[in-house]
C-alpha cells in the first residue's frame, strides 16, 4: 500500500514490528549540527530543517522536541495537527516518557544515531528501548538522496600549523597516560584537524563524513569512501590504514578483547558501546581529547583566522555601504530590497575575496518580525521587505582557506520606535560589558555569561539562546567544547580560544536584535585574560540611545572603530569608503 503521509507510513511500518513508538533525531551517526539531506530523517518525517531537534512518533500521538532557537520556526514548519512542539531542555524527552507513558513501553532507536549519554538518560524513562540497525526510515523514504562522497583536500602545515604526524603521536601519548589502547573518533571535525585534511560531504561544513581509530602509538585506521580521497598526499595515505565506513563497528568489535577503548560519551555512538562491550573489551568514558587540542589554536591558526576576519570585514563593509545607499533609494522608488536579495549581494562581496570558500552557515538575512526567529533562514513565501522603520538582522559568516567567520549586525536605516531603541541599546550594552571583561584564566564560560544578559535583565528581558560558542579554523561554525551560556560548560578558557560575543533579543511578532563579533581569547594581566576582537565590522549606532552609554563603553567602541577603520580603508572600494569613514565616527561626534 502506498502511504502520503511519512507519519502514517512509519506507523504502519512500526506496528508490523510490534514497536509502540520510535525516536527520530536531528543527527547523523557523527552527531553533526547540519546533517546531508541523506541523512536528515527529522525533516522527512516532521518538515522541520532547524538544526537542533528530536521526535517522538507514536501510535496516536507525535512530538517534536526543540531548543529555545526554534520555537516559533518550528510552529511554522510542522503540520500542528499532526505534531505537538515541547522544549529540548525545558521538557527533556525522557522525563517526558516517563511521566507520559506506561512502563514497558517498546520504543525503537537507531544506536548509530544516539550517544550513550543520551541512551543512559533514556533508559531511565521506564520503556523498553529497542535497538534497530537496519534504518526502518528508509523503507518508507522512496526519494532518499545519495549518501555524500564529496571530495576530500589536504590542508598544507602552511596553514594547519602542525604536523599530522605530530597530531597523532600527541593523541597516542595522551592514550598511553589513561592507560587506554585505543581512542574511536566519531566527530568528522576531529578527524578532519588530526589529519590535516577538510571535506566537502555538507555545505558550509568543510569535514570528511568518516571514522577513526587512534592506538596509543600514534597509528590511526581511517574508515572514509575511498572515492573521497583522490586529492589526497600519497605520503599521508600511506601513513593511515584506510578502511571502508560500513567495517568500523565490525572493527571496533574485532579489536576490543582484552583492550581499553576512550569514548566520549557526548559524541560516540552507543553503537560503539554496545560493540566494544560484546568483543570483550573495557571503556574509558572520558571527553575525546582532540577536542580540546583542536580548541587550544596554534600561532599559525590564529594568524590565519585574523587575516581571513580582514578579507570578511572589507567584503562585510562594501556589502553594508551598498545596503545602506540602496534600503531608502529602493524603498522610496516602491521596490525594495528583499532578504533575499540582500544577502545574494552580501555572497557575491565574499566571492571576491582571494580565500573565500564558501559560506560557514546559511545566512540569516531577516527583516522586521523574521528577525524575531533566532535562526530564521528567509524563503521565497517569507522573503520581506527592508524597510527604514524596522531593523534588518543579517547574521552570516565565511569558509576561508586559512579561518572561519561569523558575525551579526542589527541594522537600522532610518526611524525605529522607542521600544527598538531600547532593546536595542541593552543588547549593545551587554556586548560592550562582555567584549571588554577581563577575566581569570581558566574561567568557565558560563560564569561569565550574565554579564551580557544584565543590561536586557534589568529590563526583566532576556534571550534563549547561548551567549557565545567557539569556532573551527576552517571546520564547523560552532565548534566544542567551549560555550558561553546559563548550561554549565566545565571547559576553562585560556590564550589561543576563539569564540563569539553575540547577545540578543527577540519579540515574537515584531523584531529580533543580535549584534556578534568573533574574538580569540588573549593573556592580559598576570594570570588574567580578555577578548580580543577578530571581527572587524562597523556596529550600528543609529538606534543607540547614546546618553546611556557610560565612558568605558563609549571609549571601547571608538577605539574599537578606529581599529576597523584604519584596517579596512585601503581595502574596501572607493564607493564604500565614505559610508566607512562616517559609520566609524567616534561617538562624541555622533552625539553631537
Amino acid at each position: 500500500m502506498q502511504h502520503t503521509s511519512p507519519l502514517a507510513a512509519l506507523r504502519s511500518l512500526l506496528k508490523e514490528r510490534e514497536l509502540d513508538g520510535m525516536l527520530i533525531p536531528r543527527s547523523d551517526a557523527h552527531q553533526s549540527e547540519y546533517c546531508a539531506p541523506f541523512d536528515d530523517k527529522l525533516e522527512f518525517s516532521s518538515g522541520f530543517d532547524g538544526s537542533a531537534g528530536l521526535a517522538l512518533i507514536l501510535a496516536d500521538r507525535a512530538l517534536l522536541f526543540v531548543d529555545g532557537r526554534y520555537q516559533v520556526q518550528a510552529r511554522q514548519q510542522v503540520n500542528l495537527d499532526e505534531f505537538e512542539i515541547h522544549h529540548l531542555h525545558d521538557e527533556p524527552i525522557h522525563l517526558w516518557m516517563r511521566d507520559n507513558l506506561p512502563s514497558g513501553k517498546r520504543i525503537a532507536f537507531e544506536p548509530m544515531l544516539a550517544v550513550n549519554s543520551q541512551y543512559e538518560s533514556l533508559r531511565t524513562s521506564g520503556c523498553d528501548l529497542v535497538a534497530v540497525n537496519d534504518d526502518p526510515i528508509n523503507e518508507i523514504w522512496t526519494t532518499r538522496p545519495a549518501a555524500p562522497r564529496g571530495a576530500i583536500r589536504q590542508m598544507p602545515i602552511e596553514i594547519s600549523g602542525e604536523s599530522t604526524a605530530s597530531k597523532c603521536a600527541r593523541v597516542g601519548e595522551s592514550l598511553a597516560r589513561e592507560g587506554a589502547d585505543f581512542l574511536a573518533i566519531t566527530l568528522p571535525d576531529n578527524i578532519a584537524w588530526l589529519l590535516n585534511v577538510r571535506g566537502s560531504d555538507i555545505p558550509t561544513s568543510p569535514v570528511p563524513l568518516s571514522f577513526a581509530l587512534v592506538k596509543n602509538d600514534g597509528a590511526v585506521e581511517w574508515f572514509v569512501d575511498e572515492a573521497k580521497l583522490q586529492n589526497l598526499d600519497s605520503a599521508l595515505l600511506a601513513s593511515i590504514n584506510i578502511q571502508s565506513p560500513d567495517t568500523f563497528i565490525d572493527r571496533c568489535q574485532q579489536l576490543a578483547a582484552g583492550k581499553r577503548f576512550l569514548l566520549d560519551a557526548d559524541n560516540a555512538p552507543v553503537a560503539v558501546r554496545f560493540a566494544v562491550e560484546n568483543g570483550g573489551g573495557e571503556i574509558t568514558w572520558q571527553a575525546d581529547p582532540v577536542t580540546l587540542m583542536k580548541a587550544n589554536k596554534n600561532d599559525t591558526e590564529l594568524q590565519g583566522y585574523r587575516a581571513s576576519h580582514v578579507q570578511d570585514g572589507a567584503a562585510w563593509v562594501n556589502f553594508l555601504a551598498w545596503l545602506s545607499h540602496e534600503v531608502p533609494v529602493r524603498e522610496a522608488a516602491g521596490n525594495p530590497i528583499t532578504e533575499l536579495e540582500a544577502q545574494e549581494k552580501q555572497l557575491a562581496f565574499r566571492q571576491l575575496c582571494d580565500n573565500f570558500i564558501e559560506q560557514s552557515f546559511g545566512t540569516i538575512s531577516a527583516a522586521a518580525a523574521n528577525a524575531a526567529m533566532c535562526h530564521y533562514h528567509s524563503a521565497p513565501e517569507t522573503n520581506f521587505a527592508i524597510a527604514s522603520n524596522e531593523f534588518y538582522l543579517n547574521d552570516s559568516g565565511g569558509q576561508y582557506f586559512n579561518g572561519t567567520t561569523d558575525a551579526t549586525r542589527t541594522l537600522n536605516f532610518g526611524q525605529v520606535d522607542g521600544q527598538r531603541r531600547l532593546h536595542y541599546t541593552a543588547v549593545l550594552k551587554g556586548f560592550l560589558a562582555l567584549i571588554s571583561l577581563q577575566f581569570p584564566q581558566g574561567t568557565q564560560g558560563h560564569q561569565i555569561d550574565a554579564f551580557a544578559r544584565r543590561p536586557l535583565w534589568e529590563l526583566g528581558l532576556d534571550y534563549d539562546h547561548g551567549t557565545g560558542h567557539g569556532v573551527g579554523h576552517c571546520l564547523l561554525i560552532h565548534e566544542n567544547p567551549h560555550r558561553m551560556a546559563k548550561k554549565v560548560n566545565p571547559w576553562p578558557m585560556i590564550p589561543g580560544n576563539v569564540l563569539t560575543i553575540e547577545p540578543g533579543y527577540y519579540l515574537g511578532g515584531s523584531h529580533g536584535i543580535r549584534i556578534e563579533n568573533q574574538v580569540e581569547v588573549i593573556a592580559s594581566q598576570p594570570g588574567f585574560c580578555k577578548f580580543a576582537s577578530l571581527t572587524l565590522i562597523p556596529i550600528d549606532l543609529s538606534a543607540v540611545e547614546l546618553p546611556l552609554l557610560n565612558e568605558q563603553e563609549i571609549a571601547w567602541l571608538d577605539e574599537y572603530h578606529q581599529l576597523v577603520r584604519e584596517t579596512l580603508s585601503p581595502l574596501v572600494s572607493s564607493e564604500a569608503r565614505p559610508w566607512l569613514i562616517e559609520a566609524t565616527a567616534p561617538v562624541r561626534t555622533q552625539r553631537a
